[in-house]
């Protein structure tokens, strides 16, 4: 038996126990910066397996960086992902209903990262199994990378120093857009990801021209006022949206989104808000363009603290770099995703999903899935597909952090097809609790889950045991970069700031009445 089949063997026999582990992260729903329960659980588990765990790596509370040597060889490296997506709190069920307990305001997984993290943990632990038992060396570096909806964590680290001296990266993420199913990023891969907040604080009331001074209430009912923070918030989000066809030049597919954090409180009094914060989340084919973007939006808070008696920061969140591709590396990983094989549901699963399509007032049919979940895709075929969708001069597409890895070592971004309702004619879209429910039903999700943790240990084992492999992508991130990091075509580290730990992030708290969805203030 060869070291790669011991370790799909060793999957496959492990089942009932890491199906088990993605059901408790699931259940967690744990969001960006507050994943405390999630990232504890797997250091935990790593140390029980051997690995050397530092939490809170890169000063963020909810990551950490851990490691696992055997002898003189190369590190390998992939990672966790573990946070959900506030308002998405639904249970693990084929009707819409929150988890017991919860409102579906809380968190809950959406992608699902749940799956995700558990994928590249078991194919990391198989992997040190086969190491084991056919004395392989090398290191396994593992990260968990929280806030990954906010472009998080991956930045602080690369900035940090955490990917300087890894050999080569594997990055899993389950489907989540056509033609990106079963294969592997070949040429267009992700682009830049900013996100900022812009605070607006109104601290110097009593200046407001007509405020007067002839009241013992600082602003009396009948008196002008200063328009304070809240109104702030309200015309930068509207301003925002004015000129955002005017920042960057039609025909590029980029986005921008929005959302208020907070806005003030007791303003019924005739008192301004004195704070409000809104949060921009800007996915840009390039760096270069997002620092356009930013300096425009920086214009519009300028005017708007003006006409609101404000005065005004930006707090940054992230900033993650457009992505680089490897050939070699993504060859390698759709080599064996294919020996994995792409998941198959089964019975028990097509069961399931009929279920959804009856509380959703549709018939029961032989073949509920999405076929594209269950077949492979070529990357060279799926990169051909994605270029149809766009512009002949971008080269980027999407947003996501796993970007950061690209520029320290040769990586390889894989896609598993995760079980999605098939859109029938006539039906109309599919609710998002469906998807969502999908991810924490374990005859559903499991099946996605061991076809990239199988994908995730034969990679590492070939870059253990094909130096010539490992070679090939490293010589190839040279020509790239111009040199490997610090060379010429070498996009440096945007991070040049602290984890945004301290914005009013939502969160479970522990009250008297139990655990409960909490969004605070800052």
């Amino acid at each position: 038996m060869t070291a790669k089949a011991f370790a799909h063997g060793w999957i496959d026999e492990n089942r009932p126990r890491w199906s088990e582990w993605n059901r408790t992260i699931w259940e967690f729903g744990e969001t960006a910066w507050r994943e405390y329960r999630s990232a504890e659980w797997y250091a935990q588990q790593l140390e029980t397996e051997g690995f050397e765990v530092e939490r809170g790596s890169g000063s963020m509370p909810t990551a950490f960086s851990a490691r696992r040597t055997r002898g003189n060889g190369p590190t390998i490296a992939s990672y966790a992902e573990y946070d959900g997506v506030p308002d998405n709190c639904q249970a693990a069920d084929t009707v819409e209903r929150p988890r017991d307990g919860f409102s579906k305001r809380a968190g809950g997984h959406t992608d699902p990262h749940s799956a995700l993290g558990i994928a590249t943990f078991v194919g990391v632990l198989a992997a040190a199994r086969a190491m084991e038992r056919y004395d392989i060396a090398g290191t396994l570096a593992y990260f968990g990378e929280p806030a990954e909806k906010t472009r998080g964590s991956k930045p602080i680290h690369a900035a940090k120093g955490y990917y300087d001296h890894l050999d080569a990266a594997i990055s899993f993420h389950p489907f989540y857009m056509l033609p990106l199913c079963n294969t592997a990023r070949w040429d267009t891969h992700c682009g830049a990801g900013y996100s900022w907040v812009y605070r607006f604080i109104c601290d110097r009331p009593e200046t407001w021209p007509g405020a007067g001074s002839d009241s013992p209430i600082p602003a009396s009912h009948a008196a002008p006022r200063a328009p304070g923070a809240g109104d702030a918030v309200a015309q930068m989000y509207l301003q925002g949206k004015v000129v955002r066809d005017h920042i960057v030049a039609s025909g590029v597919s980029w986005s921008l989104n929005e959302t208020i954090l907070t806005s003030g409180q007791a303003t019924a009094d005739n008192l301004p808000s004195p704070e409000g914060e809104i949060l921009y989340m800007a996915r840009m084919p390039t760096v270069e363009m997002a620092h356009h973007l930013v300096a425009s939006l920086d214009r519009i808070a300028d005017a708007v603290a003006a006409m609101t008696h404000c005065r005004w920061e930006r707090q940054w969140v992230a900033k993650s770099r457009e992505g680089l591709a490897n050939h070699a590396m993504a060859a390698l990983a759709y080599e064996n995703l294919v020996a994995a094989g792409p998941p198959v549901f089964g019975a028990e699963a097509v069961a399931r999903a009929n279920e959804m399509r009856e509380a959703l007032g549709r018939a029961s049919i032989e073949a509920p899935f999405l076929p594209e979940t269950e077949r492979l895709v070529p990357p060279q075929e799926a990169e051909a597909a994605l270029r149809r969708m766009l512009p002949e001069t971008q080269r980027h597409f999407t947003s996501d952090d796993y970007t950061e890895y690209c520029w320290h070592c040769p990586t390889a971004r894989f896609y598993v097809g995760r079980p999605a309702l098939a859109p029938k004619p006539g039906e109309g879209p599919n609710p998002a609790w469906v998807m969502n429910a999908l991810g924490g039903i374990s005859a559903c999700i499991d099946p996605m889950i061991a076809s990239a943790a199988k994908t995730v240990a034969g990679t590492i084992l070939d870059l253990f045991g094909k130096p010539e492999v490992l070679a090939e992508a490293t010589a190839e991130f040279n020509a790239r970069t111009g040199g490997g990091i610090g060379g010429t075509r070498w996009l440096a580290p945007q991070c040049d700031y602290a984890p945004p730990i301290d914005l009013g992030w939502p969160e479970y708290v522990t009250t008297p009445r139990g655990m409960d969805w909490s969004i605070p203030l800052r």
